[in-house]
């Protein structure tokens, strides 16, 4: 049930886990109004409730529209017993985690928005974005024991075009310039580093932004960042879908948009440790986790673009992440 209003989300007396979820509301239905715009078929709402009452989320998604084959974007509000197992692969990445009862276990609660838009057209880039607040807390104070956000957006298109590329960073740099200079740097690199396919030897895209276990200031103080991250998504992406939406392309442009979506779904079903995790949580809901899929993709064995074609430019990018900005 939500107790905070968008306008309360810097009210610091309110619990921060109540105001992000008031912040990924607002800007689910922020996001997909935007995008509707460049579409002729709006948004289906899917809300969902977890078992044994622990929270629930709300799905939208749009399939089959003029401009977009597949698009989706999820929030979730979810709450219980993280188990042992699961547990322990989270240690692997988050030193923070801590405070488990006796059998390994530990409450949690987790709160985030993720989306994925995948465009028909060749030349309109595939885009995605999540940004996440988790906790854990004692089972009998309900005192929390660990704490962190997590997100980032990044942009993973089939044929280059280097000023969007630039514009897409560059909606993300001055999001998290106003805060501290430090942050693009580090988060493009974590970025360009994370979404690598290491059985292919290339990032999924041309990278964005990408942070983990942020903590390392007052929560408030992060909570601005992750709005103004949030803030950014549409102006660095939207223009780019309306610039090459009716681009002309060939069949052939096509397939090459069905083998890089091969490798997009690779890295999510093999790599991605959001899918890991909410796979291995209990009553996690799969139709959302696996929402990130495109609806067609292809795999072509040996597959090699021939040198000095837009093809194998885009490769060389992939294979040699670039500073955009």
């Amino acid at each position: 049930m939500v107790t905070v209003s968008f306008e309360q989300i810097h009210d610091k007396t309110l619990p921060i886990r109540d105001r992000m979820e008031a912040l990924i509301r607002q800007k689910q239905k922020e996001i997909t109004d935007g995008l509707a715009e460049l579409d002729s078929v709006t948004f289906h709402t899917d809300s969902w409730i977890r078992d044994n009452n622990g929270g629930g989320g709300q799905s939208m998604v749009l399939q089959d529209g003029t401009t977009f084959e597949k698009g989706g974007v999820n929030i979730s509000i979810v709450h219980g017993k993280l188990p042992a197992a699961a547990v322990a692969r989270m240690k692997a990445d988050h030193s923070n985690l801590k405070g488990c009862d006796a059998d390994g276990s530990t409450n949690f609660f987790a709160c985030g928005l993720s989306l994925v838009i995948h465009p028909h057209n060749p030349h309109a880039p595939t885009s995605h974005a999540n940004y996440r607040y988790f906790e854990t807390s004692d089972p009998e104070s309900g005192e929390v024991q660990a704490w962190w956000f997590g997100g980032g957006a990044d942009l993973t298109p089939s044929y280059l075009y280097e000023e969007d590329a630039k514009h897409f960073h560059q909606q993300h740099k001055d999001a998290l310039d106003k805060f501290d200079l430090s942050l693009y740097p580090k988060y493009k690199k974590w970025c360009d580093e994370y979404f690598y396919i290491k059985h292919r030897q290339e990032t999924r895209g041309i990278g964005g932004i990408f942070f983990d276990d942020f903590d390392d200031r007052p929560a408030d103080d992060i909570l601005y960042i992750i709005e103004s991250c949030f803030n950014a998504y549409l102006p660095s992406y939207a223009p780019l879908v309306a610039k090459h939406k009716d681009d002309p392309f060939t069949e052939d442009e096509k397939k090459w948009q069905q083998i890089r979506r091969g490798r997009y779904v690779e890295f999510n079903l093999v790599l991605d440790r959001g899918t890991q995790f909410g796979l291995a949580t209990p009553g996690s809901r799969v139709e959302s986790i696996l929402m990130s899929l495109p609806a067609t993709a292809s795999w072509v064995y040996d597959h090699h673009p021939e040198q000095g074609t837009r093809e194998a430019k885009l490769l060389q990018v992939l294979q040699n992440p670039v500073d955009w900005v």
